[in-house]
């Protein structure tokens, strides 16, 4: 059954009001489940979003024998400790890019893992020879297969120097866990910077993990020769990507919008362009306030996408829903991934003025007024981003293939309802 939202825009007016909170961090929840693995009882893991990649996550570790019990509204207790098996569900893997964080707790465990090559969102090439790599430098030998990657140590992981091609945040939380369990002391070098990887450092720390340089490009980890850690309560941090979504529909149609249970100071870089943008914010310790600002007042400014703390890739889509709407010509360079500048062809069928000049590149002309059409939500973020067009656009939308939203963003037509959005999920054939 597939289910889709409709959308009566606003058609330009600014009428939002409320409050709306920021659910627990999806990028930093999947991480923290994949840990119950290398623990020797069950995990508590609080504030956890109702999402659909959580459910993903769940039924991965399911399948390799772990137990997971959701035993209160956004609380989990995942017992990793029963785990026999290290072979990935080749299906339910392919769902989403984040299972590849598995192999790392499951190898240092066990000494040998089998996954699939990864899927997820289509945004482009993402390449695992990191991964790969990096567990032979742990003296791993790795196998490929037709479908599948093999991976042995049959001596168990031992610790290295990894130095990161490029900040992989899958990659670096992997690596962490991995060396967590290794043999002897492993540096991870050029490691990404994302407040999600902090949190889990942190938190294997007080579970008795030994890391150094926590929150810095450089990590020492000395492992414990496969001795499982004991657990503590993961408390997963707010959602920085969920909090800048929120931001920029505020910024186009919050009359008073203030978005509550976050951290601001993790959504710097949007926030900033916002306020120089001529957005009116009020920034407290855990909760953003957006007034309502003229849109004549609004003016342009470029992004280009960078690791973390330059400006997310994972509010790239949003905000060019934003610089459709705003005076002057902005200039959007994606660095990260190829793909993700496709979804603005649905954009422009709303009315947007978008050139793309490459899978990298798009210059944006605004303001333009934008119409309800029906489109296609191609990943998570552009899925988001595109309601929120819809919300701005006049007329009626239709939002298709929102599971992708659904996975990364918990009841958003709930939350968007009791600002004001007129929205309805509807099912289909």
């Amino acid at each position: 059954m597939k289910e889709s939202f409709v959308v009566e825009g606003l058609g330009g007016k600014r009428t939002l009001v409320g409050e709306i909170p920021v659910r627990g961090s999806k990028n930093a929840v999947l991480p923290a489940m994949a840990s119950s693995i290398i623990f020797n009882a069950p995990l508590r893991l609080t504030n956890v979003p109702d999402i659909e990649d959580v459910y993903r996550m769940s039924e991965l570790l399911e399948h390799l024998g772990a137990k997971t019990e959701k035993v209160k509204k956004r609380e989990y207790v995942i017992n990793g400790h029963d785990i026999k098996d290290s072979v990935m569900d080749e299906v339910l893997s392919k769902k989403m890019r984040a299972s590849i964080i598995l192999s790392g707790p499951l190898l240092a465990r066990f000494k040998k893992v089998t996954f699939p090559h990864p899927g997820g969102c289509v945004i482009g090439a993402r390449p695992i020879d990191l991964f790969l790599s990096g567990f032979e430098k742990m003296g791993a030998t790795v196998d490929e297969k037709k479908e599948s990657f093999v991976i042995s140590a049959p001596k168990g992981l031992r610790g290295a120097n990894i130095f990161f091609a490029i900040p992989s945040v899958t990659a670096s939380e992997t690596f962490i866990m991995a060396g967590v369990l290794a043999k002897g002391t492993t540096f991870l070098k050029n490691v990404a910077l994302e407040p999600e990887i902090t949190a889990l450092a942190e938190f294997l720390v007080s579970c008795g993990a030994k890391i150094k340089g926590i929150g810095t490009p450089v990590l020492e980890i000395t492992g414990t020769n496969g001795k499982l850690l004991t657990p503590k309560i993961y408390k997963t941090i707010p959602d920085r990507l969920e909090t800048g979504s929120f931001l920029i529909l505020a910024a186009l149609a919050g009359k008073d919008v203030t978005i509550t249970h976050c951290h601001p100071e993790h959504i710097e870089a949007l926030t900033d362009l916002l306020i120089s943008s001529g957005v009116s914010i009020e920034i407290a310790k855990s909760s953003i306030r957006v007034k309502h600002t003229e849109k004549s007042k609004l003016k342009a400014f470029n992004i280009k996408t960078h690791e973390y703390p330059g400006f997310p890739t994972d509010v790239q889509a949003p905000t060019v829903v934003y610089l459709t709407q705003v005076k002057g010509e902005s200039f959007v360079f994606e660095t990260i991934f190829e793909g993700r500048l496709q979804f603005t062809q649905d954009l422009v069928k709303m009315g947007a003025d978008i050139k793309l000049w490459d899978a990298h590149r798009a210059t944006i002309q605004g303001p333009t007024p934008l119409k309800g059409r029906e489109v296609e939500g191609p990943d998570i973020r552009a899925g988001l981003a595109l309601l929120v067009a819809a919300i701005i656009a006049k007329g009626t939308s239709t939002i298709n293939s929102i599971y992708y939203i659904d996975r990364g963003y918990e009841r958003i037509e709930e939350r968007f309802s009791a600002l004001g959005v007129d929205i309805k999920r509807v099912s289909g054939e």
